[in-house]
């Protein structure tokens, strides 16, 4: 069996690779990981979607918060609140291990794929994961007043803003990190996770180059859509699109994958969108998207491996 590509970003693909790698060999995904969201505080290089997908599958992360390691606690960040720093973005104790490695490899000379294959190793990760790029790519938010960086409207200001536009700094000039267009080329199946098309999928695509290799594939693309009856699950994605004037729907989401997408998954509450959907020359399989437990996780992994064949 080659090798399943999962392009991730996020609580909804961490929930799904779990599922997957329930039931493929965890050695056989590869995952490409959203960095847009990627930031500093207190001089330290966060990868907050590598970092959630990474615990997750070492079944560390905590699932109460959705970020974070199970358990954490915070006696370092309350120190600097102390100090008088700024504490809003929360970082745990076991988690700044994480964020202090990586900072020091980074400085030292490695690669953020480097870095991110010794973390996932150190971990017991057996999927490969692997940032999008290693070049600095960062999400950038305009609202009616200002622009934003991602964790700033995300976190300090919990996506309350209206998004006018979304832009990827440093995504032109980015090259992707080692291996990923090889992996899509020589794919058995291609999936993008129920992530954010904007915030999450975006940024991968805006990387010269991964959107050209999802076109040329030979290997079939499924998506799976985050949008269930028109609201995302967790997070701003609806709010979103519906601000930038798309369609808040399965139908919508499936119009921006249309150009190498050949499958997408939506909810069974969504149904009645797939014939729309299958008139843009997708194939759509109806099936229970919503990940409650370890059951539905895998169920929802078998069904989109089933279509891929």
């Amino acid at each position: 069996m080659k090798r399943i590509v999962a392009l991730a970003g996020g609580v909804g693909a961490a929930r799904f690779l779990e599922g997957l790698a329930r039931v493929v060999p965890p050695e056989k995904i590869f995952i490409v990981v959203n960095t847009g969201d990627d930031a500093c505080f207190h001089n330290l290089h966060i990868a907050p979607d590598l970092d959630t997908i990474t615990y997750t599958l070492a079944g560390v992360a905590d699932r109460r918060r959705g970020w974070g390691i199970t358990g954490d606690s915070f006696r370092c960040l309350q120190g600097l609140g102390r100090l008088g720093a700024e504490t809003w973005f929360q970082l745990g104790d076991r988690d700044l291990a994480t964020h202090l490695y990586r900072t020091e490899r980074l400085r030292q000379g490695s690669t953020l794929s480097q870095v991110t294959a010794e973390i996932s190793l150190a971990l017991g990760v057996r999927a490969t994961i692997v940032p999008m790029t290693d070049s600095p790519v960062r999400t950038q938010v305009r609202t009616r007043r200002e622009t934003l960086d991602f964790q700033t409207y995300f976190v300090r200001r919990r996506a309350r803003d209206v998004v006018q536009g979304v832009s990827f700094r440093g995504a032109r000039q980015a090259r992707p990190a080692p291996g990923v267009i090889e992996a899509i080329r020589e794919a058995s199946g291609v999936v993008i996770c129920p992530s954010n098309p904007i915030l999450s999928i975006g940024p991968i695509l805006a990387v010269p180059g991964i959107g050209e290799a999802l076109r040329k594939t030979a290997a079939p693309v499924a998506s799976i859509s985050p949008l269930v009856a028109g609201r995302a699950l967790k997070g701003p994605a609806a709010r979103m699109m519906k601000s930038l004037g798309l369609v808040a729907s399965a139908l919508g989401v499936a119009k921006l994958y249309r150009e190498f997408a050949s499958v997408f998954v939506l909810d069974c509450a969504d149904q009645g969108q797939a014939r729309r959907i299958e008139a843009l020359g997708l194939k759509a399989v109806v099936t229970n998207t919503i990940m409650s437990g370890w059951r539905e996780k895998k169920a929802l992994a078998r069904i989109v491996l089933e279509s891929l064949r």
